[in-house]
């Protein structure tokens, strides 16, 4: 198969939530396509070995000393913040639904 369906092509828009126009889904039917031929490729690749990588380069992680900090009154945090709301601090919405 050298190219999805249309309606294969209008699922996977569904799914990322994008508008394809009329004149997009034939070059979409053929991008998509190879797209995943190539992610099919990965199959391929021979693994050597079964352990787990988390990283090339060894890291030693130096951590410190855990130690008492002088705590803040929520009266002064509720001082520098613009919106309070009981004991909660207000702050604006970043992510729409």
């Amino acid at each position: 198969m050298d190219k999805l369906t249309k309606e294969e092509v209008l699922h996977v828009a569904h799914l990322a939530r994008i508008k394809v126009e009329d004149s997009e889904i034939e070059k979409y039917q053929i991008e998509l396509k190879q797209l995943l031929d190539d992610v099919d490729q990965i199959k391929d690749i021979v693994v050597e070995s079964q352990e787990l990588l988390v990283t090339p380069v060894e890291h030693e992680t130096i951590l410190r000393n855990d130690s008492d900090t002088r705590e803040v009154e929520f009266n002064m945090i509720k001082k520098n913040v613009p919106a309070t709301n009981g004991n909660f601090v207000e702050v604006p919405v970043m992510v729409n639904e």
